[in-house]
């Protein structure tokens, strides 16, 4: 399950509606790269693939592909205002590793392939 806080369901809800195209939906996914083995990827979309989970989150509609859903399993996503600006945090409890920016991580399961910096 994907957990989506209160936060960053409004933010990603006033993103929505700037976009002004009501038919779109959040997608989330997982690739290889970043310094840590694999990075994070979310933004919006209007095209579901055969492979794609849909699921309703706070109202959001939200897809994630079969393959990023296990390492998405269990997520929490949140949006965090500071001083400098804003922006998306994402715990993931599958992460054993993280690099200091925190868009890319390592599983357990991955925990014995080189490193990609």
């Amino acid at each position: 399950m994907i957990r989506i806080t209160d936060a960053a369901s409004e933010k990603i809800r006033q993103l929505l509606e700037e976009e002004g195209s009501p038919e779109l939906f959040l997608r989330l996914g997982v690739r290889p790269g970043g310094c840590s083995g694999f990075s994070y990827g979310m933004g919006f979309d209007d095209e579901r693939h055969e492979d794609d989970r849909l699921m309703e989150i706070n109202g959001l509609k939200v897809v994630v592909d079969e393959n990023s859903y296990r390492f998405l399993d269990g997520v929490e996503i949140d949006w965090r205002e500071t001083a400098m600006g804003g922006g998306f945090t994402i715990h993931n409890p599958n992460a054993i590793a993280t690099c200091g920016c925190g868009q890319s991580f390592r599983t357990a399961a991955e925990a014995g392939k080189p490193e990609q910096c």
